[in-house]
């Protein structure tokens, strides 16, 4: 469930927001508490629900699913093809035989499940799991201990992973396959583990309300409960969930360096009708070089297509993201020439 951000003058929402924070319990040990409807501080407005109806009913044929198997062979071209029209159109779409194996994928997700459900009392050490991967690793003590070797060999297995889909973009942008590397797009990289217990009146939240990525890729690797949703012209589309495949979207950064050829596109998590939780891991991949300027590609300037945006500096950039410092812009929008 989402906190809402309105506020009311009859009512002190930042008091609640910071009764709940320091409580330390989450939205799971509410749920626990025996909770049947929501608090106020989660209940968004009427303008933010309208739209909740308004999935499309083709999704299967929207998101796609690429097949990864032979990216070696002289299959690449295809693969290549694929996955660059899906980063033109949707700025999403889900791979399959991609070579992380299943059951590391499903030790993951219960791992982190896991974690989630075990009492307060242990767990509020580290509230929710998000782990800096980089450009200097979190110590393993940073992990919580219960799930740490899963997420280890998960960071590991989805990192290489990460390099074979950078490469394919570049590719698919007409550039040398090491140039996203070269600009350290790899090297800074966060996990999150969420957990989306169920929630008793669905119609009145969020499980995470609309957004886009800021960073450069993220990986996703969700359970089979469901509940993300993509924009796609008018309507909401959704990643139906399926069994051993991954999301891969496209962030602000990466539309920002290919020049408009990729889309960062908003993303939502409805909150969860289901008796039982929804769990996801995200991988989020951006540039690890705080001190250079970043901006679009040369390469993909050109008196035809001229540059779209300014450059910046990372810090700039993710200090502006990270303070909100943008009122309705999206970062995109903020940076557009």
């Amino acid at each position: 469930m989402a906190v809402n951000g309105g506020a009311h003058q009859d009512y002190n929402r930042l008091d609640e927001v910071k009764q709940f924070d320091d409580s330390k319990i989450g939205v799971k040990g509410l749920v626990d508490s025996g909770l049947t409807s929501l608090p106020r501080m989660f209940i968004h407005p009427k303008g933010a629900l309208s739209d909740l109806k308004s999935v499309a009913r083709t999704e299967s044929k929207v998101i796609p699913t690429i097949d990864l198997s032979g990216v070696d062979s002289d299959r690449r071209p295809a693969i290549v093809e694929q996955v660059s029209n899906a980063c033109r159109k949707l700025g999403f779409f889900q791979i399959m035989n991609h070579g992380l194996p299943l059951d590391v994928m499903n030790r993951t997700i219960a791992a982190v499940k896991g974690f989630h459900e075990l009492p307060t009392e242990v767990k509020k050490q580290w509230d929710t799991i998000q782990v800096k991967l980089g450009p200097v690793p979190a110590e393993a003590e940073e992990i919580p201990e219960m799930c740490r070797n899963e997420i280890v060999e998960w960071i590991q297995q989805a990192s290489q992973l990460a390099e074979i889909l950078m490469e394919l973009l570049c590719e698919g942008l007409g550039l040398n396959v090491g140039r996203l590397k070269e600009m350290t797009c790899l090297e800074s990289k966060v996990l999150l583990g969420h957990y989306y217990p169920h929630c008793p009146q669905p119609d009145l939240t969020f499980g995470i309300p609309s957004h886009t990525d800021p960073g450069v890729l993220t990986l996703l690797l969700q359970d089979h409960i469901g509940g993300l949703q993509v924009k796609h012209g008018v309507e909401w589309v959704e990643v139906k969930p399926i069994p051993g495949a991954l999301v891969v979207n496209i962030g602000d950064i990466f539309q920002i360096l290919s020049n408009d050829e990729y889309k960062s596109v908003d993303h939502r998590v409805l909150a969860n009708p289901s008796p039982g939780p929804r769990v996801s891991v995200a991988i989020f991949f951006t540039a690890g070089n705080r001190d250079r300027l970043y901006g679009p590609i040369p390469e993909l300037v050109s008196p035809e297509k001229p540059a779209l945006y300014r450059q910046f500096m990372l810090d700039d950039y993710m200090t502006r993201f990270f303070t909100k410092d943008l009122a309705d812009k999206t970062l995109t929008d903020y940076y557009r020439t």
